[in-house]
C-alpha cells in the first residue's frame, strides 16, 4: 500500500509576517493528522526569504504537542552544521516527547549559501566526513556503545527509552542513495528539487546496493514530489501563479516570499519561454482527481513505498484546501 506524507516548507508570504508562516504549519499538522496522512515532515533552510523553517528540530516539538498519532520528521537535519551528539540528544528528547512517532531525517546539502553556511558553523566539516557523521549519530540515537579509542566512547545520548527516532537519508543525488543503501537506511529523493532528473537511477543504485539491517530487512524509498489540486483546474493554475513566479525568479537569482497569485503575474521574455513551459508541463496541478492519479502513476513508475506532497500557495487557506482534495482523492483515512 502506497503511504501519502507531506513536507511542509513554512512558505513565507508577501504583506505577512514571516512568524505567521510557523504558526501556518503547526495547523496544517493538525489538519494533515486529521485527514490520514503518515507523516508531517518540516525542513530546514536557513536565512531565505520564500523558507522560514529554520528550526525542524523545535517546530518539531511543537507538533508533537499538538498530534497525537501522525508520525514527526525533518526533512531534514542538515548534518555537517552539526555535532552529531548534540543532534541525537535532540531527538532522543524529541522520542521521548512522542515516542514511535519521530523520524530523523539528516541531508549534507547546506540548506542555505556559503557565507551563511559558514555563519552557523566556522569550522563545519568536509562533506567527506558525512558518512562518519550519520554513523555517529546513529550509534547515538540507537544507544550503541562507540568503539574502544573513539572520543565518543562510553558516552550517551539522553534520555535513553524503549524507543528509537527512525533514522533516513534524503538526497538528490547518487551520493545520498548509495550511502542509504550501504548503512541500511529508508532513503527519500528529492524530487522536487531536480524536477526527477536522476531519480530514477538514484532509487535503483539505493535497492541494487541496498545492506539489510535487522531494523530494515529491506530497502524502503519515498519520493519528496510537490504538488498542488484545488476544486478545479482554473483554480489550481491561478494558485500555481506564486509558485511559479518564485520558480522563474530564482532562475535569474532573485530571491523573495510568495506574491499573490494575481500580482505574480508577469511578463516572460524570450529566452525565458522554454523553461516556463517546461516547468508548467512538469508541475503536478489542476484538479485533485488529475492530480492524484498523476502521483500514483510517478509512484508506480518509480515503484516507490511512500510520496511525501509539498504544496507551495501564498495563502494557506488554498494549501489546506489542496491536502484536504488529494486526502479526499487518494482514499486517506484513519
Amino acid at each position: 500500500m502506497l503511504k501519502i506524507s507531506v513536507l511542509d516548507q513554512s512558505p513565507a508570504s508577501e504583506g505577512r509576517e514571516e512568524a505567521q508562516a510557523i504558526r501556518d504549519t503547526l495547523a496544517l499538522a493538525q489538519l494533515c493528522e486529521a485527514l490520514g496522512y503518515h507523516r508531517f515532515w518540516v525542513s530546514e533552510h536557513h536565512s531565505h526569504p520564500a523558507i522560514v523553517g529554520s528550526a525542524p528540530e523545535v517546530l518539531m516539538s511543537a507538533i508533537a504537542a499538538r498530534t497525537q498519532r501522525i508520525r514527526i520528521g525533518s526533512a531534514g537535519v542538515m548534518l555537517p552544521h552539526y555535532a552529531p551528539f548534540k543532534v541525537a540528544e535532540q531527538f532522543r528528547v524529541l522520542e521521548a516527547l512522542a515516542p514511535g512517532r519521530i523520524d530523523l531525517g539528516i541531508g549534507r546539502a547546506p540548506g542555505s549559501d556559503q557565507r551563511t553556511a559558514r555563519v552557523l558553523n566556522p569550522n563545519m566539516r568536509s562533506s567527506d566526513e558525512f558518512p562518519r557523521q550519520a554513523m555517529e549519530l546513529q550509534a547515538w540515537v540507537q544507544g550503541w556503545e562507540l568503539p574502544v579509542g573513539h572520543p565518543g566512547h562510553g558516552v550517551k545520548a539522553c534520555p535513553t527509552g524503549p524507543t528509537a527516532p527512525a533514522m533516513w537519508m534524503l538526497g538528490s543525488s547518487d551520493y545520498g542513495a548509495q550511502l542509504a543503501a550501504h548503512l541500511g537506511w529508508p532513503y527519500a529523493f528529492a524530487w522536487f528539487i531536480t524536477e526527477g532528473q536522476g531519480a530514477e537511477h538514484a532509487l535503483n543504485l539505493y535497492r541494487d546496493q541496498f545492506k539489510p539491517t535487522e531494523q530494515h530487512p529491506h530497502p524502503y524509498t519515498a519520493l519528496c514530489v510537490w504538488a498542488l489540486a484545488a476544486d478545479t483546474e482554473e483554480e489550481a493554475w491561478l494558485q500555481f501563479e506564486s509558485r511559479q513566479r518564485f520558480r522563474m525568479d530564482r532562475r535569474v537569482g532573485q530571491l523573495g516570499p510568495l506574491l499573490p497569485p494575481l500580482e505574480a503575474r508577469r511578463s516572460y521574455a524570450a529566452h525565458e519561454q522554454p523553461e516556463l513551459q517546461q516547468l508548467r508541463g512538469q508541475a503536478l496541478v489542476g484538479a485533485a482527481p488529475e492530480v492524484a492519479q498523476r502521483l500514483k502513476d510517478l509512484a508506480a513508475r518509480l515503484q516507490v513505498d511512500e510520496l511525501a506532497v509539498i504544496t507551495w500557495t501564498y495563502e494557506p487557506q488554498a494549501r489546506q484546501r489542496s491536502y484536504e482534495l488529494l486526502a479526499q482523492a487518494l482514499g486517506l483515512s484513519l
